[in-house]
């Protein structure tokens, strides 16, 4: 394997020559905070119109879910202090000079203190109320007398399951029941689990984007992705789990396709990108978009035999739940069912498609215009295609009404890729070969999140 991709410890940038400093954030930052500013504060500005014009929205706090109930304690002062740690060490430029293994050990330990810092302005009642909802999960766990007969019967019973479950495989009910079996019944320290599980995408993102984008692309994407908005609903959403396996199969998928690798290795890493897409479809029908990404790779790298490899292997796990009963397809019909019944009459269509854009800057953050204005410049792409096209699939079949602050969690970080784009492409000999890390589009992220948290209270 080529030593520029692999796993083990990089050569640190600047070695020699005392280490990089933080850059000086560049002109056009201030603009897309600007921008973000501007869009945000004119999709709040149409709501306050919609609901003076009484349009029936479906939510009390449109575009999310929740009320509005400010709190402010002791404990608010956990996410800032987070905050502001890294945002101090992004300027020290210590993201470009750790090792690169020790790195992204620090930005899983960073992103999960800043979800944990934020969901616990509620106590732990902030881990642990989203899951003991009565219209999540969690409730339909005692309907699992034994995983085969609750996968056999999921469908036909579907009308039975709480709305979470119902509009989900059956893979997270399952999830829920696996880890009560083996002790973990606390929903607090589920919550705890989810946080490491979902936060876990950041330093797999790191890997994929290091071996499609470069090391340096990847260094300066860790602090967006650590203190990204979209934080606030990890801890409140087994979509989170979705994440974390959406960001190990695309990165299995990337390194499978890595030039220099031997087969037995590709061939390997190309079968579990596709094991972990299929388990991940049981959890989530929206994350099977994301296996675009890993076909554009493939199509990129010139690796066309690995697309059969991932193909057939995520059809195994598929395989199995329909030989215990539950087929996919009718699931995914089940669901739709559900919503056109249950979403559709009180929710337009119009009207919502404009909303989830708004949520979508909201949770990604302002980095998410840097990412916008770098597309056409960034060689990763193929992390974009997938998540892009799963959202405009929701927004455009009229499927996703609400509540994509957390059923859109698997796709916010393969949208923020381009942030750290080329400033040009090609790019002019001595240019550096991404964007600096736009500090101050991360501090205004962090301020949003905090702002949010202590002024918003989820349904879930």
């Amino acid at each position: 394997m080529p030593g520029s991709l692999r796993w083990g410890t990089a050569g640190t940038p600047g070695a020699g020559t005392g280490g990089p400093t933080a850059p000086a954030p560049p002109p056009d930052e201030g603009r897309d905070a600007r921008t973000w500013l501007l869009l945000v504060g004119t999709g709040a500005l149409a709501v306050v119109v919609l609901r003076l014009l009484d349009v029936p929205l479906g939510v009390a706090s449109p575009p999310f879910a929740g009320s509005w109930e400010p709190r402010v304690g002791p404990v608010s002062l956990a996410a800032p202090a987070v905050a502001a740690a890294v945002l101090a060490a992004v300027r020290a430029g210590l993201h470009e000079r750790l090792p690169w293994r020790p790195l992204l050990g620090a930005a899983w330990v960073a992103a999960a203190a800043w979800a944990l810092a934020l969901a616990l302005v509620d106590g732990t009642a902030g881990l642990a109320d989203p899951l003991t909802a009565p219209d999540e999960h969690l409730a339909d766990v005692p309907r699992v007398e034994g995983p085969a007969a609750f996968l056999r019967d999921f469908v036909a019973a579907a009308d039975e399951h709480t709305v979470a479950t119902r509009q989900h495989p059956p893979g997270p009910v399952l999830l829920l029941w696996g880890l009560q079996r083996v002790g973990l019944e606390d929903p607090a320290a589920v919550g705890v689990v989810v946080v490491a599980a979902g936060t876990a995408s950041v330093p797999l993102l790191g890997v994929a984007v290091r071996s499609l984008c470069g090391e340096l692309a990847a260094r300066r994407l860790l602090p967006v992705l650590v203190l990204a908005p979209y934080a606030l609903w990890l801890a409140v959403s087994l979509d989170a789990v979705v994440l974390a396996l959406a960001a190990a199969f695309v990165t299995a998928g990337v390194l499978a396709s890595e030039h220099g690798r031997r087969w037995p290795g590709r061939t390997a890493l190309a079968a579990l990108a596709g094991l972990l897409l299929g388990v991940a479809a049981l959890l989530g029908y929206s994350v099977a978009w994301l296996g675009i990404s890993v076909l554009a790779v493939y199509f990129v790298r010139r690796r066309a035999l690995l697309n059969l490899v991932t193909g057939a292997s995520a059809l195994v796990p598929l395989a199995l739940a329909q030989l215990a009963g539950f087929v996919w397809a009718d699931g995914l019909t089940a669901a739709q069912r559900d919503f056109s019944l249950r979403v559709e009459p009180e929710r337009p269509f119009a009207v919502w498609a404009g909303l989830n854009l708004l949520l979508l800057l909201v949770a990604a953050g302002p980095a998410l215009v840097r990412a916008a204005r770098g597309v056409r410049r960034t060689p990763g792409w193929p992390f974009l295609v997938g998540a892009a096209g799963a959202v405009a699939f929701a927004t455009v079949s009229g499927l996703a009404r609400g509540e994509v602050e957390r059923s859109w969690l698997p796709f916010f970080p393969f949208l923020l890729v381009a942030a750290v784009a080329p400033a040009r492409r090609p790019a002019a000999p001595g240019d550096p070969e991404s964007s600096p890390t736009p500090v101050l589009l991360v501090a205004l992220g962090a301020v949003t999140a905090v702002v949010l948290q202590a002024v918003l209270r989820s349904d879930w």
